[in-house]
Order: C-alpha cells, then structure tokens, then sequence
C-alpha cells in the first residue's frame, strides 16, 4: 500500500524513532545494571532484537494505528527491557494523535504494566514506592504534554481553516459584487441602447417602404433598418455576456460569426451608403486564414471603417490584406481633414468614446499579434494590424 505520508511527515516518523531507539538503550542499560543476570550474551542479543522491532513499529504505525501500536508496545515490555523507553514514546504519540478519552486509558495501562513489572523485579520496597510514584509522573506529564501538542495543532488548523472560508467569503462577495454590476450595466443597456434603436428601426422602415420615397431614399433607409437589426443583435449578446445567462435555450443555433469570407459583404455595405473604399484583397476568400484570426480581421476592418467615417466623412479609404511571412496583415489608410488635429477629433458630428483603437489592441493582443496606428508623414491616419496566421 502506497503511505501518504510527506518527506517533513517522515523526517518527524524518523526523529520519534530515534527518539525511542535512545530511550531503549537507557532503559535496557538500566536493566543490566539492576540485574546482572541479563548481561549474558544471548539476553542482549534478544533485547536488540525487540529494540529494532518496536522501533521499526514506532515508524510504521505511529500515525495510523497509534492506540494499536501502543497496546503491542506495552504488551512487549513482558518480554524486554527495551520496550520499557518505545512504550512510553507511544503514550505521548497516542496523546498527540487522539483525544483523552483514548490517552487516559492508555496511560493508566501503561502505568500499571510498568508497576506490576516493578513488583515482581524490585526486593525494596521503598524502592517500589519511589519507581511507581517516578514512572506515575512520567506518564502523566507525557500524557499532558501529548495533549498540549494536540491542542495547538487543532488550534492552528481551526485557524487556517477560518482563514480560508474568510478568503473564500471574500471571493464570493466580490464575484457577487461583480455579478450585480454587470446585471445593472444590462439593464441600462437594454432600457436605453435597445429603445433608441428600435425607434431608429422603425422609422427607417417607414421611410424604406413609403410610396413616396425615391428609390435612393429607400436604399439608404434599407441599409439604416438592416443595420438596426444587425446592432440589436449585437446588443442582445452582449447584454447576455454581461448577465452570465444567455438570453436564448442552450440547443439554439449559435449566431454564424462573420469571418474573411464576408468581408466583401462589408465593404459592399459601406460603399452603398456613400463611403469610398478602396480594396487590395491579395489573400482572397479564406486564403488559408484561419477562422478565429478571420474573424479578428474582418472585426478590425469594421471599426477602421468606423473611424475612418467619424474623423474623415467623405474621404477615400484604402482597405490592404496581405498575407506575409507567417501573418495576416490588415491595412487601412485615410487621409486626415484640416481640422482634425493630432489625436484624429472627430469632425463628422458623431460621438467618439475613444475606446475604438484600445478594443482593437486588446483584440489583436488576444491573438498574439500587434498593432500600430498614428499620423504618417504625408497627412494620412494609418492603421496596420499584424496578425499570426497560426493559432497562438
């Protein structure tokens, strides 16, 4: 059977043993001397062979069968001196490892085994009296100390205990704090993103199917609708990330993620409501692009176009995708209006958070790969994302 015990369980095993080893030869030394008659050499040949036994069974048996281990070790003492010094370490091991209830009786035992031997082997009884009231002592004060030991220990491990449900409460009341933050942003969300949109939803439909619309109008107030639907999808996700719940059964199809592939299909949509777009696509559809870093790519086109028609309506994008040396790169470039100043303000009327580029760098860092964006030389916002075709 494979012992659990760890190397600092077996370095105590080892010194309680040696321990009782010492005690062994004390007592079998103090034997030879009160009886002459053991020094013979068949009689200390069969006290070393009892010493090594219970010493053996000290580092055997010490913390699994401690009540055991003492009852065989008082038991052996009719056979040998040497068992006298072990039998008193299994005592104070039985008091460290058990409750009283288990120690008194063992220490009683042990006191009337010793005294009985005391009996038979002492002439004096003056002798008698002091051995018993010595050996008496002896154990009692192995008895007390074994349950002092005991007491810190369950102390100690009290204490560790309670810190660790303290941590683990902590833990739980931070996580619920966490919880009930998000499930608060959900809320807002949905009462405010999810009304105006819908509005926004509506009366584009109103306009997209008027009969006197122009068909141009109609266009435009297509693409607005699509677009609000698109973004309540959007939103509807996102809010079921920030509740921790998913808003639909576990067995409905997840939403198809748009990856490489349908980029065209985006810059189809930015070219039909008045952007003007340049595509240099040298990697084709896929191009052996996996699917996550697709995705991840066609995301970072989307937000450049964002900026790039919040801080230069009108002006002409250029949309690059290279394939080189082991990345995806994604390159968009806008010429930068007069009034944009350094940081790139938006001039189109449309709110700016600035979160943009810091989502993009936690999105490309996600995959491993890199980003760099600022002014260049020749007035143009310049965006460039380098990302590892390989999984991370």
């Amino acid at each position: 059977m494979r012992d659990g015990r760890s190397a600092r369980e077996w370095a105590g095993d080892l010194g309680v043993t040696a321990l009782g080893a010492v005690l062994a030869l004390v007592t079998n030394g103090l034997s030879q001397i009160d009886q002459p008659s053991q020094n013979s050499t068949s009689a200390q040949a069969r006290e070393l062979v009892l010493g090594v036994l219970c010493c053996l069974a000290v580092l055997l048996f010490r913390r699994n069968r401690p009540v055991a281990l003492a009852i065989g070790l008082i038991l052996a003492q009719f056979t040998g001196a040497a068992a006298y010094g072990v039998a008193a370490i299994a005592v104070f091991n039985v008091a460290v490892l058990r409750p009283w209830r288990a120690a008194v009786p063992i220490a009683l035992a042990e006191t009337t085994v010793v005294c009985g031997l005391m009996a038979l082997t002492t002439t004096s009884r003056q002798g008698f009296v002091e051995g018993a009231v010595v050996f008496s002592l002896l154990h009692a004060v192995l008895v007390t100390a074994g349950m002092l030991v005991r007491s810190r220990r369950l102390l100690v491990e009290s204490l560790r205990e309670r810190a660790r449900q303290a941590e683990e409460g902590q833990r739980l009341r931070v996580e619920e704090a966490r919880l009930l933050e998000r499930e608060r942003l959900a809320r807002e969300m949905h009462d405010v993103l999810a009304h105006r949109i819908s509005l926004l939803a509506v009366h584009a439909g109103a306009l997209e199917f008027g009969p006197d619309a122009p068909q141009a109008q109609r266009e435009a107030a297509g693409i607005i609708r699509r677009g609000a639907y698109e973004a309540m999808e959007d939103l509807r996700e996102v809010i079921g990330v920030l509740r921790a719940v998913p808003e639909v059964p576990d067995d409905a199809p997840e939403r198809p993620q748009p990856t490489l592939a349908d980029l065209p299909s985006l810059i189809t949509e930015a070219r039909a409501a008045g952007d003007r777009l340049e595509l240099d696509d040298r990697v084709g559809a896929g191009g052996g692009v996996p699917e996550r870093i697709g995705r991840h790519a066609y995301r970072i086109v989307q937000e450049g176009l964002t900026n790039a028609r919040k801080h230069a309506p009108g002006a002409r994008v250029r949309v690059g995708l290279l394939a080189e040396g082991g990345e995806l790169v994604v390159r968009i470039e806008n010429p930068l209006p007069p009034g944009a100043g350094e940081a790139g303000r938006a001039v189109s009327g449309l709110p700016g958070a600035g979160a943009g580029l810091l989502g993009l760098g936690e999105r490309v860092a996600l995959v491993g790969g890199t980003l760099s964006h600022g002014r260049t030389p020749e007035g143009t916002f310049l965006l460039v994302a380098r990302l590892p075709v390989g999984e991370p």
